[in-house]
């Protein structure tokens, strides 16, 4: 009897300049070769600088995998879980608590053994990789405050030029769909789905008319 697997994605645009086709693509191609059953895939837009609690799409997957008792989820890469050490590990630890093992494919990497164990190598790569992208982050975030802190003192004046912010009749129009299907009572990630946008943009444009 196949293994069950569930497959999460995560892109940080939430325009169409990135999608989450690729990782799902390539794991599915590793599901296959591996003698799993993907029985649900979940694909989100979203920062990965946001809380757990803040990505609905993945919360919706940890609460399906622990009901489910699904076997393993199957993730690309570590920074898809999450960006900071402490969300990672959070994520995993209500993952392993229901006996689900992860999969992070860009390490070929299990977290739980055949056992069921948590595996301790595995523990050791995540924390020591979660913690040094953290520092880099720290590092590109000092250099662009360091990068606009000197545009400035040299008469360099940042913000969005004239006329560029979307008044409300021009979002009005841009998000008519949204909109429409929100005041007809459409969930949030139907409605996302729908109109084919991100469930980020729905959230803002709910909360923006008060829908």
């Amino acid at each position: 009897m196949k293994k069950q697997a569930v497959i999460y994605s995560r892109v940080s645009s939430t325009n169409d300049r990135q999608n989450t086709e690729r990782q799902v693509e390539d794991l599915k191609s590793y599901a296959s070769k591996n003698d799993f059953e993907v029985v649900k895939v979940f694909e989100e837009k979203i920062s990965g600088a946001k809380k757990m609690e803040e990505k609905p799409v993945l919360m919706e997957c940890l609460d399906y995998c622990t009901a489910n008792k699904i076997d393993c989820l199957l993730v690309s890469e570590l920074s898809r879980v999450g960006r900071s050490t402490l969300q990672v590990l959070k994520s995993l630890e209500i993952l392993h608590e229901s006996k689900v093992n992860v999969y992070i494919q860009n390490l070929n990497l299990y977290t739980l053994l055949d056992s069921g164990e948590i595996n301790p190598m595995a523990s050791i790569i995540i924390t020591v990789m979660a913690e040094m992208a953290a520092i880099e982050r720290t590092n590109i975030q000092y250099r662009l405050n360091s990068g606009r802190s000197n545009y400035i003192a040299k008469g360099g004046k940042l913000g969005r030029g004239v006329g560029s912010i979307k008044t409300t009749e021009k979002k009005k129009e841009e998000y008519k769909q949204v909109i429409s299907l929100l005041k007809k009572g459409n969930s949030i990630r139907n409605t996302a789905k729908i109109a084919n946008v991100g469930v980020s943009t729905v959230q803002r444009v709910k909360k923006e008319f008060g829908l």
